[in-house]
């Protein structure tokens, strides 16, 4: 989906960036080497923002406790 038509950032583009990284909407459109010019996406972009920065995080938080159990018998082991 187009969240900004000026310039072309996409839902895909901000998933993205904040998978990279970002956290702020500047920071996505500097990962696109541009900038909010008429301003109307910027509160889709926020909104799309924080959905992804939100699933990232469980992701995140998914593979840790997966990773948890693996170390431990690792570590019981040596």
């Amino acid at each position: 989906m187009v969240v900004c038509s000026c310039n072309r950032l996409t839902h895909t583009d901000i998933e993205n960036a904040v998978a990279d990284g970002a956290t702020r909407p500047k920071d996505i459109y500097a990962k696109r080497g541009c900038k909010a010019q008429c301003g109307n996406c910027v509160q889709g972009v926020v909104c799309l923002l924080r959905e992804a920065r939100k699933k990232h995080l469980q992701t995140a938080a998914i593979l840790a406790q997966q990773a948890a159990p693996a170390q431990m018998s690792v570590a019981l082991s040596a």
